[in-house]
């Protein structure tokens, strides 16, 4: 089993903190960093926006990525939601297991 991280970008910080925490308390996620506001431009609907959102990184395995992807969807608020995954080409043992730990 290999620790994978997740790239998600939300709305706002209490959309960030409310699913952050529902997917480490159902075992989904490990550990999620919220990070600072971001600034993103994007082309949505044929329009340039530009929006203040809410980036964080979620850790769990590579068994869990695909639930944990389909479940962050089905509770964010937009209709294409960022979410990424970023692979980690190595990984402190110990971190490793306890990822792995937290999340089965």
């Amino acid at each position: 089993m290999s620790v994978v991280s997740v790239y998600v970008v939300f709305a706002n910080a209490e959309e960030a903190e409310r699913i952050g925490r529902s997917l480490v308390e159902e075992r989904l996620a490990a550990c999620v960093n919220i990070l600072a506001p971001v600034r993103s431009i994007y082309r949505w609907k044929g329009a340039v926006e530009t929006a203040d959102e809410v980036a964080a990184i979620l850790k769990t395995t590579d068994d869990n990525v695909d639930a944990l992807i389909k479940r962050t969807s089905a509770l964010h608020s937009y209709d294409v939601p960022c979410i990424t995954t970023w692979p980690i080409e190595k990984v402190l043992g110990s971190y490793a297991a306890w990822v792995e730990d937290s999340v089965l």
